[in-house]
């Protein structure tokens, strides 16, 4: 299909911008860059502002595709070759002019592009490089920018991409090697984990070389590792194991020894996928891929059950080191026998519980055998994934707040990691009550079932699966029916007991917006 070139900027940017929005893997938190005289923009740790689309997904950034034109026929994709969609492409030039124009109208404070592939990989990631080489050298953008790495294409291309933006993601598509073939015959599992690994061993090479210079920021760096927390001794032995296993030559005598697994996987200087190094450096250079890597996986377009899912964003964040893994709720866009019905709608709430309890996995401690089994591969659509296992292991609990650990503690439903460091430290100098629990952000109407201070329950609870589980549903059912149902309105109960039976009519939803009668 001919590719319209002369289309206005504007057209062009209606048309890619769209048909980025099924793309959902684009956070911007990680990377920490201060502005810089004769530079423009900035990025922070903490992510940069985002806006939300109708059905809740992140478009923040400046979201575009560089091209809908693809040399694929991926069944799922709408920028698939055999789709009669109008196909157009950007130059380097004008993804830098709207970024550029973007940011200075406060519009936007980075850049996501992603891409479909143009004549071939190498073509496409040529392109990609020019435009970031572009936005960062001639017109000196100092702020946020995430690319897509083309499965296929030359590593020489995704290493000096890899230097020019903050984070790079090679979405996985579907979670096995036989959906791809079916639904995606020209990618292979292979192609697009190679990149992912290129990517991994290239964050892990440069924190190594931070790690080995012993003078100047070096030794900021060792002197933060040789601290006696958990967390330095876990990272130091993630890295002499990666090292020991991927090169095969490294001097592995003064290994240090063994400590204690870190609580999740996710952990600023536990996680072996970010560059911690980076703010131990020189502000003067550019490092490979700051912010970590990340991919997407397709939720239902394939019928792999939760469980299977689960397991393998856990392989990821083990061998690949991802930072994030992003969930999409498929959506029937192409007309096509391979792909399954939805007579009810994206799997949203699916979608919801997977990223639930992907949480789990990288800060609470959670292990993917835990949360589900081959005998139970599918999430509870009425219980969030943490009360689901803490009603299957009623044997733990109540937890006495005064005495427990933290990794203890992370294991009730209602605390979080920040409520539960809170509690850590306001317990070193008086007795915690429920009252105090209240301020330190514990959501006591899931937690008062599963903690005790000083021995007491908060009101007298029998521990019984049937009856803690009847009273947690009616705090979830009206989540569930929100995320079910979000483009419907539900008149406000005085009992909040969300039981609706009907959809609002239309015209009593524009009765309700404008107040006609």
């Amino acid at each position: 299909m001919l590719i319209q070139e002369e289309m206005d900027i504007q057209e062009k940017l209606r048309i890619l911008s769209d048909a980025a929005k099924y793309d959902v893997s684009c956070s911007s938190s990680g990377v920490a860059r201060k502005g810089k005289k004769g530079t423009i923009g900035n990025t922070l740790a903490a992510g940069i502002c985002h806006s939300f689309a109708a059905d809740g997904r992140c478009i923040s950034l400046l979201k575009i595709l560089f091209t809908n034109q693809c040399i694929h026929d991926c069944r799922y994709c709408i920028n698939r070759r055999s789709n009669d969609v109008v196909r157009t492409r950007f130059t380097p030039e004008e993804v830098c002019t709207l970024t550029i124009e973007f940011y200075r109208r406060n519009y936007i404070e980075g850049l996501f592009l992603s891409s479909g592939i143009l004549h071939s990989p190498d073509y496409t990631m040529e392109q990609i490089y020019e435009t970031l080489y572009r936005l960062r050298n001639e017109y000196h953008f100092n702020g946020y920018v995430h690319v897509k790495a083309i499965p296929g294409a030359d590593p020489g291309l995704v290493e000096r991409v890899g230097f020019l933006t903050d984070r790079m993601s090679v979405n996985l598509e579907l979670p096995t090697a036989e959906g791809l073939r079916r639904l995606a015959p020209g990618k292979t599992r292979e192609k697009i984990l190679m990149p992912m690994r290129q990517i991994q061993r290239g964050i892990a090479a440069q924190n190594l070389r931070a790690l080995s210079d012993s003078k100047g920021s070096g030794g900021n760096v060792r002197r933060h590792l040789q601290d006696s927390s958990q967390t330095g001794r876990n990272f130091q032995n993630q890295w002499w194991d990666h090292q020991r296993q991927s090169a095969g030559t490294l001097d592995i005598r003064n290994r240090p020894s063994a400590g204690k697994r870190e609580i999740g996987m996710a952990d600023t200087i536990a996680h072996p996928g970010r560059n911690v190094w980076t703010s131990f450096q020189s502000q003067n250079r550019r490092f490979f891929v700051p912010a970590g890597q990340s991919t997407q996986i397709i939720v239902g377009a394939t019928p792999e059950s939760d469980y299977h899912m689960i397991r393998v964003a856990e392989a990821l964040y083990q061998n690949y080191d991802l930072k994030r893994v992003f969930y999409s709720a498929f959506v029937r866009v192409n007309d096509d026998s391979l792909l399954p019905e939805l007579p009810g709608g994206p799997p949203l709430l699916r979608e919801h519980r997977l990223y639930q309890a992907d949480w789990l996995l990288r800060f609470y401690g959670f292990g993917a055998e835990e949360l589900l089994s081959e005998e139970k591969p599918n999430f509870n659509i009425l219980l969030d994934p943490k009360c689901d296992w803490a009603l299957r292991h009623l044997e733990w609990f109540p937890v006495e707040v005064n005495r427990a650990d933290y990794g203890t503690l992370l294991r009730v439903p209602g605390l979080g990691v920040k409520s539960a460091r809170r509690i850590l430290a306001a317990r070193k100098s008086a007795a915690l009550d429920f009252p105090d629990l209240k301020k330190l952000g514990v959501v006591l109407k899931r937690a008062m079932y599963f903690l005790t201070c000083s021995g007491k329950m908060m009101v007298p609870v029998r521990m019984d699966e049937n009856f803690i589980t009847s009273q947690l549903i009616g705090v979830e059912h009206g989540k569930v029916w929100d995320i079910e149902n979000h483009d419907s309105y539900r008149q406000l109960s005085l009992f909040d007991d969300c039981q609706v039976t009907a959809l609002v009519s239309r015209e009593d939803t524009v009765s309700a917006l404008t107040g006609t009668l």
